[in-house]
């Protein structure tokens, strides 16, 4: 268990804990297909051990979440053809003042919605906080026993059982509770913080994942109890220290609310709030040029690819394993006289820059199609290198060959895909 727990902190530590993006949803057959690929793997792979020499943890994280990044960029890019030039034809929204406020424009690119507003930021919405009593953290302010707690929500009501147990302090009743809480899944998040003004006391705080009230509501959430009232009373967990609050903008110098900090307006643009906005000067969204929507693209494209590059430079020494490094640059190196008459351009360290007044020029001049030809080129070749990275990571860590299977005679093996799958790789292997 250790070595998993390694590798998942590495995972959310590295590349964060996301919601995913559209692009990670699949229809059926699409699964159907990744799923027939690992198998074909499977049953043409030998059967290997995994050296172990560096992180192959790491690694094959790494290799899988670049790969996926590289899947998604491409996607975007495809989304509305298989030509880059497509992008010409997207609405890509943008936001005067990012730190304030993000924008990405949801509504169709086949559209003639061009237009454009002034949005100011009054209040960002919040969840709502429980912030319980600073007990001292080692004193006994709990009898032993079994004791209890309702907590209502704004559509299910729960009861939460707690105990007490012989020797426990009031620090060790406080981190009960809340690995209670947030291990139930109510959408609620509990934590136990420290006086700042005397570490030696402690409280429980409890916070509301939703933000913001609707007009009948008076509450997202309520703790109380009649049987455990003293213990309860104790913590101090059933007063609402911060109500949650919902969010105050002005569209145009008309006010409005709204219950979270991310909304749509018109159905168009997916707004989503970070600070208020100062001094009066509102947020202005509006639309990219066309060429500088192709160069955010073409860019991105390029940041995918160099994230794999680093990669492979990363475990260069510690894997003994050049494949992955290799197999990824020689789609630059290759390109490279056409790839710099389109403004990219290939640095000492195999990785690729942009040059957008260049890929401007390119794009506008006589030979506009030949210059997206090449950058379909690039794109479509990135999309195979990643597709045949996600599906077979431990194909580029360093391994020893047990034995070889009977060749026309192979079966799958009905264990090994989770290698490819969930990399949950074992040491003893």
């Amino acid at each position: 268990m250790a070595k998993i727990d390694a590798a998942y902190n590495y995972l959310l530590t590295t590349y964060g804990k996301t919601t995913g993006s559209r692009y990670d949803s699949h229809k059926k057959s699409e699964l159907r297909s990744v799923y027939n690929s690992i198998v074909k793997i499977n049953k043409e792979s030998p059967l290997y051990k995994i050296a172990q020499t560096g992180d192959v943890t790491r690694f094959a994280i790494d290799i899988k979440e670049n790969a996926h990044r590289i899947q998604n960029v491409i996607a975007s890019l495809s989304e509305a053809g298989e030509d880059i030039s497509s992008v010409l034809h997207k609405k890509i929204a943008v936001s005067s003042n990012e730190d304030a406020v993000s924008v990405t424009y949801v509504g169709d690119d086949n559209g003639e919605n061009t237009q454009t507003f002034d949005l100011d930021v009054v209040q960002l919405a919040s969840p709502q906080v429980n912030e319980g009593h600073f007990l001292r953290r080692l004193d006994h302010s709990f009898e032993e026993g079994t004791f209890s707690f309702d907590l209502d929500t704004t559509s299910n009501s729960y009861e939460f059982q707690f105990n007490v147990n012989p020797g426990d302090n009031n620090y060790d009743v406080q981190s009960r509770i809340a690995r209670l809480i947030n291990q139930s899944d109510v959408g609620l998040t509990a934590e136990v913080i420290m006086n700042p003004e005397d570490d030696s006391e402690s409280a429980l705080r409890i916070t509301s994942k939703q933000t913001g009230l609707a007009p009948e509501e008076e509450y997202l959430f309520r703790i109380q109890s009649g049987s455990s009232w003293n213990e309860l009373n104790t913590l101090g967990i059933g007063n609402i220290t911060s109500p949650a609050e919902n969010s105050i903008f002005r569209l145009n110098g008309t006010e409005h609310s709204s219950l979270a900090n991310t909304f749509t307006i018109n159905k168009s643009f997916e707004i989503t709030l970070h600070q208020p906005t100062f001094e009066n000067v509102p947020a202005h969204i509006g639309f990219k040029a066309n060429t500088d929507a192709i160069g955010d693209s073409v860019n991105e494209m390029l940041n995918a690819y160099n994230g794999m590059v680093m990669v492979g430079y990363k475990y260069f020494a510690t894997q003994n394993n050049h494949t992955l490094l290799n197999e990824v640059t020689s789609i630059g190196r290759s390109m490279g006289e056409e790839l710099s008459a389109t403004g990219i351009m290939v640095e000492d360290d195999n990785t690729l820059v942009l040059n957008r007044d260049i890929l401007s020029d390119a794009i506008n001049g006589d030979k506009a199609e030949t210059h997206y030809r090449t950058l379909n080129r690039f794109k479509n070749a990135l999309s195979r290198q990643a597709n045949k990275t996600a599906l077979n990571p431990m194909n580029y860590v360093d391994k020893v060959i047990v034995e070889y299977k009977n060749p026309g005679k192979s079966l799958v093996a009905p264990y090994a895909p989770s290698a490819y799958a969930g990399l949950l790789v074992d040491r003893f292997l």
